[in-house]
């Protein structure tokens, strides 16, 4: 049986995480990004599919065309953010399960003849893998800003001109600055968002 993990941790991961919009000008090493993959890779998806795909942004160059896709009031936070990863999907996912998923040899088969199938799985599972991403990254010590307000287009086109992979969402990395945070928004009760049956 699984032990309860101690306050401490259930804190860093959840009741005093934030979602943070400025950051410490620190660094964030390529390898503590390798670090974050290790860790998040483990973690459930539909048959074991594994669609996401991240792009991590950190030069100048890099940051400033991500900003032309940015609504404006995204557009300081990502800039100042050591890193920003682009959580995208990859619409050809299926061509692994053979390697990801062998209990069901007729996986890749099944998603390659059905595209909006395929799709909304890619979707569905990298949305799962980029909160993954973030309980992750917040283990290793990082704190998060996930983001959406920006233009998928324009990010797909820039950085997956290719057109393989498409971007689901954002989120900045990095170490927070808590002295520019909002208050804490409220959350709605057990009542109000979970029924038992």
């Amino acid at each position: 049986m699984n032990n309860i993990l101690e306050a401490k941790a259930l804190s860093q991961l959840f009741t005093g995480a934030r979602t943070f919009n400025a950051f410490l000008d620190r660094e964030v090493p390529d390898e503590l990004i390798k670090e974050i993959y290790e860790l998040m890779k483990w973690a459930p998806t539909s048959m074991n599919c594994q669609p996401g795909h991240y792009l991590v942004v950190k030069s100048p160059e890099s940051k400033a065309l991500l900003n032309t896709a940015l609504v404006s009031g995204n557009q300081q936070k990502s800039l100042a953010a050591p890193a920003t990863v682009i959580v995208a999907y990859d619409t050809q996912f299926h061509n692994n399960l053979p390697m990801l998923f062998p209990a069901y040899p007729n996986a890749k088969d099944m998603f390659e003849s059905n595209k909006s199938f395929r799709i909304d799985t890619a979707f569905r599972n990298s949305s799962l893998q980029g909160a993954y991403f973030i309980l992750a990254a917040r283990s290793l010590g990082l704190d998060c800003g996930p983001m959406s307000g920006f233009d998928n287009k324009r990010v797909d086109e820039t950085f997956f001109p290719d057109g393989r992979y498409k971007s689901n969402f954002l989120i900045n990395i990095g170490y927070g600055d808590a002295t520019k945070n909002y208050p804490r928004g409220p959350r709605l009760e057990f009542s109000d968002a979970v029924a038992i049956l």
